[in-house]
């Protein structure tokens, strides 16, 4: 008789050895449980890579410079470098040289308020009156007048010896420059009118002629 009690205890340990091993190890160590890292991002992708396929026009447009002036924008030729300010300017921008030449254009482009810097038709003669000819006459000018996107604009076209001021607000006088080009705008902008004269050696302006008339046709209210 005093075996059977040893014999239950026997079997109860055994059952509960059994249960122990055949549960799939689902009283591991606690600390299994735990749901796994988070994975590694994916990589990042370069921001030159993300712009691969965006069209060379519209890089090009992003390096695009704009200029303004009394209510009116323009788009500035790609060649043409823009200058610090200078006095009574709005924006100079200087032309490369052509072959040939021994030195850049300029175009500088002048706004002196609503109402000021004189009427078109003075500011075309002062312009022919910076223009001669070999035998030291008048320049016969080439002018024009047009439409642009709504703006009146008046240009004019002149070359020989150009009588180039020196100096601030011209109190050093005029040099001669033969072999000159002129070409000029005055544009009817809404607050007043906007000037535009690029000069500078026959053949740099004339390289430039197109890029000229470009801008023009950019302006925009």
């Amino acid at each position: 008789m005093p075996r059977h009690p040893l014999v239950a205890i026997t079997a109860v340990m055994l059952f509960g050895i059994s249960t122990a091993c055949g549960n799939g190890g689902e009283q591991s160590d606690p600390r299994s449980q735990q749901p796994p890292a988070d994975p590694p991002p994916p990589a990042t992708i370069p921001a030159v890579a993300e712009r691969a396929d965006v069209p060379a026009t519209m890089n090009a447009q992003e390096n695009t410079t704009s200029g303004e002036a009394a209510g009116v924008a323009w788009t500035v030729p790609s060649r043409w470098e823009p200058q610090p300010p200078r006095m009574m300017r709005v924006a100079t921008y200087l032309i490369p040289m052509a072959q040939g030449d021994d030195e850049p254009g300029e175009c500088a482009v002048f706004f002196f308020g609503q109402g000021q810097g004189g009427s078109v038709d003075l500011n075309l003669q002062r312009w022919k009156d910076q223009f001669e000819t070999e035998s030291g006459g008048p320049s016969s000018p080439a002018e024009r007048k047009s439409n642009i996107n709504d703006l009146a604009v008046t240009t004019v076209s002149l070359a020989g010896t150009y009588l180039a001021s020196m100096g601030p607000m011209f109190q050093s006088g005029t040099a001669k420059k033969p072999g000159y080009k002129m070409l000029g705008a005055i544009i009817e902008a809404p607050e007043g009118n906007v000037f535009l004269k690029l000069t500078g050696p026959e053949k740099t302006v004339l390289s430039a002629e197109g890029e000229f008339q470009a801008l023009l046709n950019s302006l925009r209210k």
